[in-house]
């Protein structure tokens, strides 16, 4: 038997053909460009055999009788039996006129051909689009009943199948498929559409808060979803069957669940939270449409939708599908399969398949250059507090990824042991000796920075000055505020904005404040040190909103403890956890690449809900290590003697590891 198949080369198109080649004798022409010809091997090798039973047929969509010659045609003319027309752009984000030309004047182009070579049957693989927003239940028998065209992918889908109802002399049989996903045995799929836009918030969420966090999310109308097994093996055995010309069938779910059931499934497949609570989109239903129109229309709305909708991977239309009004009967299809064992698998059942697959071959993020060799090569990166602790393990990561490598720090001699340590490595690190809180050193270095290396692409505010002691120990200690602030806010503001203007001319650049986790859980007796760092993080957020649209971003690190020389003369942090310098380079370098507003721990961002929602709980919670963990000897002015920790104190340090005590 023959077969003439378009869109052979898509997602469904390739399958077809695969379950058509199954049969007996079967033979398999194909419309490509003769630009695709040299890449039809790969197919071939899927295919499993070669170009005696899959002929390709060189030609296009938009050209009359598809840009066939007459040589084709002749050829091809009474052979065959099931002419399948799949080709069509199926892409909600697609320009109308690209569509119009594929879709509709395709359609006729393809019918026209079928008729040149006097194929038996004409199979149009349609769309559930074609129904529109059709409010209520939508019957195989239906067509001209279709409403709200107003997307112009339903448009051309309706009107494509208007051709073939009304212009086409062969016997013909419709399908519409629901939202294709992938094979359910494999998950495997070709791009992200339906449901898959969702997947990247999903997967946002998983890495936000644990699985068994409930969430709030959407409820909407009901989502009908089909893997692409089932499409491609009921098209074939409905195709087969005598006696159903002239009639439409719908590959749907009978089943379809809702927007907010569909995207729990999802979640349970990729270990993320649930949305236990779920706020139904119908209710923007009640707004006028004038109304909702114009809001849209102010732009600090019109930006943050956008920017928010980016970020997530969302087109820009997706949310007016989500209170979908349209459901599908099937009873046709469900009467032509029955018997043959083909139906539509349960979702949770395959769910999991498709997540794998998209995670590993469908998320955008893994098309992005994400390494840190990408970012950084050939860049200048400046890190202060370079000569030891966490500078010193960042500029590393920085130098071996190519960047010109730029530190500062008070102590000279640090500095070049540390350069000389990074030259035995085959790294080349510039040092420069510089007090950042000296106002005129600062200055001197900014004005060379500018001049000799065109200021700076990425700057990281890390030197920092840390003081534990109460403040009841502190009373006649006025300057331990005093030289914290000069450092860790007043240092961190001269370089940021002695290399902004060069940022701004270039309209790019990063800045990094490695902040504190205390300045989120409220650290007591670190009041001088959280303050200041309170007070660079506050600079950042105003920053961040006057620079969002000149390219510069800001990100935030609120650190937690790391085993460093600043943390070293409190003998108590020798017995808590502790990140490693290296463990807390590798958060700088997360924001290097990703360049997030904040990254900050899963305890560090519970302590600010916590002091945001139950302040006083706070309060008592962090009073309570106060008074378990003593002050220092120096800052208490006795001498300090070790001690080992008590039980509750061996607790309190497991379960709020990288607090400051």
């Amino acid at each position: 038997m023959n077969y003439f198949v378009t869109g052979a080369t898509g997602f469904i198109g390739k399958r077809l053909v695969a379950r058509l080649l199954g049969r007996p004798e079967a033979t398999v022409y194909f419309l490509t460009r003769a630009i695709e010809l040299p890449r039809l091997q790969e197919l071939y090798e899927y295919w499993g055999c070669d170009d005696s039973r899959v002929i390709p047929i060189v030609g296009d969509l938009t050209q009359v009788d598809l840009g066939v010659s007459r040589t084709d045609i002749h050829k091809l003319h009474g052979k065959i039996e099931h002419f399948f027309h799949l080709a069509a752009i199926y892409d909600l984000k697609a320009s109308a006129e690209d569509q119009q030309r594929a879709n509709v004047d395709g359609t006729r182009n393809t019918v026209r051909l079928a008729e040149e070579i006097a194929a038996r049957h004409f199979h149009l693989v349609s769309s559930i689009a074609a129904a529109g927003l059709f409010e209520g239940l939508f019957r195989e028998d239906m067509f001209d009943e279709a409403e709200n065209l107003e997307n112009p992918y339903f448009r051309t889908k309706h009107d494509s199948e208007g051709i073939v109802r009304k212009e086409c002399r062969i016997p013909w049989r419709i399908f519409r498929p629901a939202i294709v996903v992938g094979d359910s045995r494999t998950g495997e799929m070709d791009k992200v559409d339906g449901p898959y836009y969702f997947f990247k918030l999903i997967q946002k969420m998983r890495k936000m808060f644990p699985s068994w966090m409930p969430t709030i999310g959407i409820e909407g109308g009901r989502i009908n979803v089909v893997p692409v097994d089932f499409v491609v093996a009921a098209m074939d055995h409905i195709a087969h069957l005598a006696n159903e010309d002239g009639q439409c069938f719908h590959l749907t779910d009978p089943m379809p669940m809702r927007v907010g059931d569909l995207l729990n499934t999802f979640a349970r497949a990729a270990h993320a939270p649930e949305m236990a609570m779920r706020i139904n989109a119908a209710l923007l239903g009640f707004i006028p449409r004038t109304v909702r129109k114009a809001m849209f229309a102010l732009t600090p709305v019109r930006r943050i939708r956008t920017a928010v909708m980016k970020d997530l991977g969302l087109p820009d239309d997706i949310l007016d599908f989500v209170n979908y009004p349209t459901r599908f009967d099937c009873r046709e299809t469900q009467r032509a399969l029955k018997g043959s064992g083909i139906a539509v698998p349960p979702l949770d059942s395959y769910a999991w398949r498709l997540w794998d697959y998209w995670e590993r071959h469908l998320d955008p993020d893994l098309f992005v250059d994400r390494t840190l060799r990408g970012q950084v090569e050939g860049k200048v990166v400046l890190v202060t507090g370079g000569s030891s602790g966490i500078g010193k393990a960042t500029i590393r990561k920085l130098a071996e990824a190519g960047a010109v490598a730029v530190t500062v720090a008070r102590d000279a001699q640090a500095l070049d042991e540390v350069r000389r340590e990074f030259e035995a490595a085959g790294l080349h690190l510039i040092t420069h000796a510089v007090d950042i809180a000296d106002p005129q050193q600062c200055a001197a270095f900014v004005k060379f920075m500018n001049e000799e290396h065109g200021g700076v692409d990425i700057l990281v505010n890390n030197a920092g000055r840390s003081i534990r002691r109460g403040i009841e120990n502190s009373f006649d200690r006025f300057h331990d505020f005093e030289r914290t602030m000069e450092l860790n806010y007043f240092g961190a503001l001269r370089l940021t904005m002695g290399f902004l203007p060069g940022m701004i001319a270039k309209r790019k650049g990063h800045v990094i404040n490695i902040s504190s986790i205390g300045v989120l859980t409220n650290a007591p007796r670190f009041s001088a040190y959280v303050a200041s760092k309170a007070a660079l993080d506050a600079w950042a957020r105003c920053a961040a909103s006057e620079f969002a649209d000149r390219g510069i971003e800001f990100t935030t690190i609120n650190m937690p403890l790391v085993r460093t020389p600043m943390i070293a003369p409190t003998k108590l942090y020798d017995q808590v956890p502790t990140l490693s310098p290296e463990d807390a380079a590798d958060l700088v370098v997360e924001a290097v690449i990703h360049k997030p507003v904040r990254i900050a721990t899963r305890l560090g961002i519970f302590g600010a809900l916590l002091h945001s929602l139950m302040p006083k709980v706070a309060q008592i919670t962090m009073n309570t290590s106060f008074r378990m963990f003593p002050d220092s000897g120096a800052a208490a002015r006795k001498p300090e003697e070790p001690e080992s920790q008590t039980a509750d104190q061996i607790a309190f340090s497991q379960v709020m590891r990288g607090i400051h005590f």
